[in-house]
């Protein structure tokens, strides 16, 4: 399966509205446009304030926009927080994918799950990805706001899982190691940065990176 064929397939599992084509109607794209810039805007608050922060109240005051305006694209809370979920789970995805598929149209000899890692660890420094550990931790005392995320983060975890083996087709009949990396790599990642303040951004990260890549290459050669 070509690149874009696999990430569009990826991206309309994971959120067929998000990955739908723009309304054709101006007032519905005009629409469309002001709310995804309140959910960008809630976004900012999210990893400038945490969640806490994130509001109907500060996202109106970011965008310039009236509490009428604001409201007619999300009446309470927790519908922008749930906007705000899937925005984070899709453009996690989306960020990774076209990394990744960058790094192999230019690979020459690095090795391909190594690779994988990489773009990974690299898609995990955007501020979306940022945006889904300040919601990811505060779910854990929230009920409320575990109710929508939980559901997002597995069916996340589920298109990720089942679409990876097209990307990696070598690994089909090895689906638990599959399965394995990607936990793997997942818990290191977020545990690196939530470790930062201790680990500083220097040698011992870099080490430490270079480590969990260089594990699961050797995973996949030994399979």
């Amino acid at each position: 399966m070509k690149a874009q064929s696999l990430q569009d397939r990826m991206l309309s599992a994971l959120s067929p509205e998000m990955h739908a084509q723009p309304p054709e109607k101006w007032q519905q794209r005009k629409s469309a446009l002001m709310r995804e810039r309140l959910v960008s805007a809630a976004i900012d608050c999210l990893v400038e304030g945490g969640y806490p922060g994130l509001t109907t109240a500060a996202v109106a005051t970011a965008c310039e926009v009236s509490r009428g305006a604001m409201h007619h694209h999300f009446q309470t809370r927790m519908e922008l927080v749930s906007a705000v979920v899937e925005h984070a789970v899709y453009h996690r995805m989306r960020t990774f994918l076209a990394d990744y598929f960058e790094a192999v149209s230019r690979r020459v000899e690095e090795p391909m799950i190594e690779m994988a890692v990489e773009a990974h660890w690299r898609s995990v420094q955007t501020r979306d990805y940022a945006a889904w550990v300040e919601l990811a931790v505060a779910a854990r005392t929230d009920g409320e706001l575990a109710a929508i995320f939980e559901p997002a983060a597995r069916r996340y975890d589920a298109v990720w899982t089942s679409e990876m083996i097209e990307a990696f087709p070598q690994w089909r009949e090895d689906w638990d190691n599959l399965k394995l990396a990607h936990d793997f790599t997942s818990a290191i990642h977020m545990g690196m940065l939530l470790h930062a303040p201790v680990f500083g951004t220097g040698e011992r990260l870099e080490r430490l990176r270079h480590f969990a890549a260089r594990t699961m290459q050797r995973l996949s050669e030994e399979r």
